[in-house]
């Protein structure tokens, strides 16, 4: 019997994140909700205030990732505003600042498996694919030129801090104009 007793409410972004922590490390079948309230130092039952079941909180894992880790720029009207090399930069300095790929490799390695996680990462990258077009588009890029160049750019954000873990912060912050003048030439 599990003795640990809720002192403090447990938001659901809270669930959120730790669940997608758990996920990272665990992968989706080491996403076990008696884990993720001993890491949050909670009851079990506290789960279920938030949470129908472990398949609810799933499935809400992945519009939380939609939403959080990719619509708050996509949607976001300050970026949009921006020129788009300069929304580039804005995008590419977000996505560090705030670890917004942080997830990125675990879902897709969810979404291999499982019909709704791989519906979840193909919108998400419909979603980052259409803003980094109409960028490359505003920019004069069209055809092949213009689907490189917003491919690669997805494909290194979500991809660098999995595959270059020894860069720091600073320069991970210094090759990000380098690399938006790198896409942007003609």
């Amino acid at each position: 019997m599990n003795t640990t007793r809720a002192s403090r409410g447990v938001s659901k972004e809270e669930w959120f994140e730790t669940g997608l922590d758990s996920l990272s490390k665990n992968g989706v079948a080491g996403l076990k909700v008696e884990s993720l309230a001993r890491a949050l130092g909670i009851a079990r039952a506290g789960f279920y205030w938030h949470f129908k079941s472990r398949d609810d909180l799933l499935r809400q894992l992945l519009d939380y990732w939609v939403h959080e880790l990719t619509e708050v720029v996509t949607g976001n009207a300050d970026v949009l505003a921006l020129e788009p090399k300069s929304r580039l930069t804005k995008t590419a300095e977000m996505i560090l600042e705030y670890d917004l790929a942080r997830y990125d490799m675990a879902i897709r390695q969810w979404a291999l498996t499982d019909t709704g996680a791989a519906r979840a990462v193909r919108k998400v990258d419909r979603i980052r694919m259409d803003f980094l077009r109409d960028a490359f588009r505003e920019l004069g890029f069209t055809g092949d030129d213009l689907e490189i160049r917003a491919m690669l750019f997805l494909s290194y954000q979500s991809l660098e801090f999995t595959m270059y873990r020894d860069l720091s912060r600073k320069r991970r912050r210094e090759l990000i104009a380098k690399r938006i003048e790198f896409l942007t030439r003609r």
